[in-house]
């Protein structure tokens, strides 16, 4: 079956691929085995190097390389350009940090010398999403290169011009043919990737149901994953908090990249004393945002990524409003091509519902009410996802009570959920295990080896 390119502004299809087959896998595999032999005993300066140039080439042909995205997925081109240039500080980051996160770490022990290091693990094999096409591969990409591992990216089928691309970036700037690979499979495909012994680990980026899929044949070879799958997060908004700021962030981190994103805001748990006026205002902007072609730059709301996105949410909206919960605005698709979603707001969200129990990626704000921070804290938690949360409030005690009870891999006081390669990023719960940027990220996919000399 081809793997499809289509422009969810138009539903035009705009290339078709066909997925490799045996002969293709194979000869990928074998050249990233026979490359990592060699890549592994680069020195740091040369991965640094390496990396530098691709930070380079990222920003000299951003905007080339946001159309892609934009093209394939239906991402705002402002915002496909801010993802080219993240990625470009996130190979950056690496490329100047990489090296001091790796380097030995003496140990006082009864030995004459004791330490640990860090080595490279092999062939990775990378299972992104179509989200943020370009943003999700680097963030693993540039950390995996710069520990001296080799990539291996199964890209969703739904951007496979992006996967070349990402592809021929990594060539361009002088990496080796075999260092990083992307491979054109379906699906169905992919187990027998994981389960080949030439694969040493697997990062996956997507859904629960992917990551039950990748992480239960990954254990069976008893190797190494990370998974960052869905969230449901909270958006907490206190009586003290800078109303005006949380609003407009509010608003902002449900829309973001159309609603589709783990770690956009999707429950709104809002203090009894403010909660009228906030759900108010809030439904004011959302009725107000341009909807329209993304590579407009006056548009606001661009496309969900797929026909079959766009239905899922739709249902999952139907179902919340026949369980009892109430649609203020919103909550239809907007007729005509592409894969357009009005801005929704539904309130009285019962517990059994889909926009209570489910990640719902799309423009759809969930709002709920509660008396004080600790049922803010309560409701926030009352999820199988543990992904991002975030809190407004100038109250110290109740930062300090969201910092330390929000069951989640991350918390915001004041800000929205973002990644930064600065900090770890990742979940608990259903929302995934491992974490990826930071100290932490670069260092899940190595070998943590004690050496002990008498």
């Amino acid at each position: 079956m081809p793997i499809a390119s289509i422009n969810p502004a138009t539903g035009e299809k705009l290339k078709e691929f066909s997925p490799f087959g045996d002969a293709e896998i194979e000869k990928r595999l074998s050249r990233a085995e026979k490359e990592f032999s060699k890549y592994r005993r680069t020195t740091f300066i040369e991965r640094s190097e390496l990396l530098h140039a691709a930070t380079e080439l990222l920003f000299q042909e951003k905007e080339k390389f946001a159309e892609i995205i934009t093209m394939e997925m239906g991402k705002l081109f402002r915002d496909s350009v801010a993802e080219i240039e993240k990625c470009a500080r996130g190979c950056r980051f690496y490329a100047e940090n990489g090296a001091r996160f790796l380097e030995e770490e003496p140990a006082q022990t009864d030995a004459a010398e004791s330490y640990v290091e860090y080595q490279p693990l092999g062939p990775v094999l990378a299972i992104m999403p179509w989200n943020f096409p370009f943003w999700q591969v680097f963030r693993f990409a540039a950390p995996a290169l710069m520990a001296g591992n080799i990539g291996l990216l199964k890209h969703a089928s739904n951007v496979p011009q992006c996967a070349h691309a990402i592809e021929e970036i990594f060539c361009r700037a002088g990496f080796e043919e075999g260092t990083f690979q992307t491979l054109l499979i379906e699906p169905e495909q992919v187990e027998k990737l994981i389960v080949d012994p030439r694969v040493k680990a697997v990062t996956v980026t997507g859904s629960e149901k992917a990551g039950v899929a990748v992480a239960s044949a990954a254990a069976r070879e008893i190797k190494k994953s990370v998974l960052e799958l869905g969230g449901s997060d909270a958006f907490i908004v206190m009586p003290s908090s800078d109303f005006d700021s949380a609003l407009n962030t509010a608003v902002k981190a449900r829309t973001i990249n159309t609603g589709q994103s783990c770690i956009a805001a999707k429950r709104f748990i809002v203090a009894d004393e403010i909660y009228e006026r906030f759900l108010e205002q809030f439904i004011d902007r959302m009725r107000a945002l341009k909807v329209g072609d993304p590579m407009d730059p006056e548009t606001e709301l661009g496309p969900l990524a797929t026909e079959q996105i766009l239905q899922g949410v739709h249902d999952q909206v139907q179902k919340t409003v026949a369980a009892g919960a109430k649609l203020l605005t919103g909550g239809n698709r907007i007729h005509g091509p592409g894969f357009f979603y009005e801005p929704t707001v539904l309130v009285d969200v019962p517990k059994d519902s889909p926009a209570y129990a489910q990640e719902v990626f799309g423009p759809v704000a969930a709002f709920f009410r509660v008396p004080d921070a600790h049922n803010a804290v309560e409701l926030a938690n009352d999820t199988t996802f543990g992904l991002g949360s975030s809190a407004w409030t100038k109250d110290r005690e109740e930062q300090k009570l969201f910092a330390s009870e929000l069951d989640a891999g991350m918390v915001f006081i004041n800000a929205m959920v973002a990644s930064d390669p600065r900090l770890p990023f990742g979940g608990v719960k259903r929302s995934g295990f491992g974490r990826e940027l930071g100290v932490a990220g670069i260092r899940e996919f190595t070998n943590t080896k004690t050496i002990w000399i008498s």
